[in-house]
């Protein structure tokens, strides 16, 4: 990510000058369609990142002959002109880069973007609609009155009207969108559509919001700091802990629903979806508290978080083991094992966590590391990457969170990747003693196959990473026994063989290894067809493993239109639920009310389960 730095007036002067001149000549280039002027405006290797405002898609062109392609695709089918307002005081000098926010209008939408010239051409541009024309968001001097300010028979108060709307979305009135999930990405979303006024509705398995945090290990809290972690509309109060216990979040999540004013069934289950191509709406079967009850929506959301199943590997002689086995989701806590051997296959965030609650809990525990893994403490990470952004730091320099999503996503991946080389290399220096003291462990390490980190990681296939809180301590000490490079060969009634021949007795054996990708659900709850015409969520496309190539330059099928009509998947951390949780509403919301929406720039499936 690249943040911004001060510069003097003098020079920030003449940048805006610069900047407005770059814009003014854009904008007529766009208004007179004379793509030819670009090869003048833009880097040969520029980049355009476009959040709907063009392309009514989330997605990176790059080169400007992609640029000019993607531009003489959509211009002709955009109504009027676009008018473009510089934020002058945002205009940043740092090398030979000059930055600057700016602020347009379409003729559905206004937006927010942001450029970055070199040598007088756009190196980045990046575009992202934030709100409809006149389908605003009821909030400020759109926000409801709250009560009707006059007497008389029938005169009904706000929560007779909660309680009258929560009683007929679904059955005599149908919601124009189901979420299926009500975790933080379900409800994210929820919100940002009841802002909108689209009438939605999200169904959750489990009894109460909340509940998919606190069924997890009593000891688990989030490695990402507070900052960080917002939901819409409603920040974390000023006393919030750093970083959130789960029981914590569950709680809050739960309020979020009630004040949120989410219409929420907990304790559903959603059986099975079929598209009805002639009535252009899903046909959703659901069990609601052992009541069968049918929906039918004109969108459906899978909110189920970043991945799908758990993915437990079927090992030779598993049904002979007389202890317990498990996958890292289901869990518990390390309470019953005191004193019992405990192993555990994996090395990333589940598996750290879960191996050091089992050694504080006077357990024998080893850590089977299969392949190497990405660490970063936990404060380095919030010193020299998170921290730019999200932080009291941060806030202190004007950046909120939303502020920082948007700093954030007007950097393109691709180049994401490479500037984040040099800082994960700082970081290797910094914390040198540290990840020798791993090694001489025999902790098998990287900092992702190009050195890029942690985030990218992340986005390239959701796992293989530690943010440490503690437990790479306990690896580099002994006292969480490792064995590296190895995985199970087989599994006898009380011992796991290991791939080199050494054999561990074991009383609990836990599957710290991942999951699936989300479409998987889409195969079980709509079918396997559909699944496979949608294809594989998440990854970007780098050719690294898990992530197979070519490059896409966005996350596979997350927050925009997939190969399958009014279905969509929405999931990530909570900082992802809720920056990209707009981006999806407005989506919806311009579908429901029938603005034209046409795409460009969808990738052909190329992978599937």
């Amino acid at each position: 990510m690249i943040v911004q730095t001060s510069s003097d007036s003098e020079n920030s002067s003449a940048a805006a000058a610069q900047v407005a001149e770059w814009l003014e000549a854009l904008a007529d280039t766009l208004s007179q369609q004379k793509l030819e002027a670009l090869d003048g405006l833009f880097e040969p290797d520029c980049f355009w990142r476009d959040f709907l405002a063009f392309t009514w898609n989330i997605k990176t062109v790059e080169g400007v002959a992609s640029v000019r392609e993607m531009l003489s695709h959509v211009l002709p089918r955009m109504d009027g002109s676009i008018a473009w307002a510089l934020d002058r005081a945002s205009v940043q000098c740092e090398g030979e880069v000059v930055s600057a926010w700016f602020r347009f209008e379409t003729a559905v939408g206004r937006g927010q973007g942001h450029l970055r010239l070199r040598a007088g051409q756009c190196w980045t541009f990046f575009t992202a609609l934030r709100e409809l024309k006149g389908f605003e968001e009821r909030k400020g001097r759109r926000r409801p009155l709250g009560t009707a300010h006059h007497y008389g028979p029938g005169r009904t108060t706000w929560l007779e009207e909660r309680e009258r709307e929560a009683a007929a979305l679904g059955r005599t009135e149908q919601p124009y969108c189901v979420i299926v999930g009500g975790g933080q990405g379900g409800i994210a979303l929820a919100a940002r559509l009841r802002r909108l006024d689209v009438p939605t509705l999200v169904i959750e398995r489990n009894a109460k919001a909340g509940d998919s945090w606190r069924q997890r290990y009593k000891s688990l809290c989030l490695h990402d700091p507070v900052w960080y972690d917002h939901l819409p509309y409603l920040p974390f109060p000023e006393d919030w802990p750093v970083f959130t216990p789960k029981d914590k979040l569950g709680d809050w999540l739960e309020a979020y629903t009630r004040i949120m004013e989410i219409n929420y069934w907990s304790s559903t289950s959603c059986d099975s979806a079929c598209y009805d191509e002639a009535a252009q709406e899903w046909v959703v079967r659901v069990q609601r508290e052992g009541e069968a009850i049918v929906l039918r929506p004109k969108q459906l959301v899978f909110a189920l978080g970043v991945s799908g199943y758990p993915s437990t590997p079927v090992i030779e002689g598993h049904e002979t083991f007389t202890g317990t086995q498990s996958h890292s989701s289901a869990y518990e806590g390390g309470e019953a094992w005191r004193g019992k051997r405990c192993v555990v296959l994996g090395s990333n965030n589940s598996a750290h966590d879960i191996c050091a609650d089992l050694w504080e809990h006077g357990a024998q525990v080893t850590m089977l590391q299969r392949s190497s893994t990405l660490i970063v403490k936990s404060d380095t990470l919030m010193q020299r990457v998170i921290g730019k952004l999200y932080s009291e730091d941060a806030l202190e320099r004007g950046i909120d969170a939303e502020r920082a999503d948007l700093i954030q996503a007007s950097t393109p991946l691709k180049l994401s990747a490479q500037m984040n080389v040099p800082i994960y290399e700082e970081i290797a220096e910094a914390d040198a003693e540290f990840y020798a003291r791993l090694r001489n462990a025999g902790f098998m390490l990287d900092f992702g196959e190009d050195g890029s980190g942690l985030h990218t990681k992340y986005l390239r296939r959701g796992s293989g990473y530690y943010i440490d809180v503690g437990a790479s301590e306990l690896v580099a000490e002994g006292k969480i026994g490792l064995r590296s490079g190895v995985g199970i060969a087989r599994i006898e009634t009380d011992r796991v063989v290991l791939t080199s021949g050494e054999t561990l007795e074991a009383d609990l054996l836990v599957y710290a290894t991942g999951y699936g990708s989300m479409n998987a659900w889409v195969a079980d709850i709509v079918s396997p067809e559909v699944a496979d015409r949608v294809g594989k969520c998440w990854g970007v496309g780098s050719d690294t493993a898990r992530d197979p190539g070519p490059w896409e330059g966005e996350l596979r099928n997350m927050w925009k239109p997939t190969c399958q009509t009014a279905l969509w998947f929405h999931g990530g951390n909570l900082s992802q639920s809720r920056h990209y949780s707009l981006y999806l509403a407005l989506q919806l919301k311009a579908r429901m009310e029938g603005i034209d929406t046409p795409v460009w720039g969808m990738e052909p499936v190329r992978h599937l389960r």
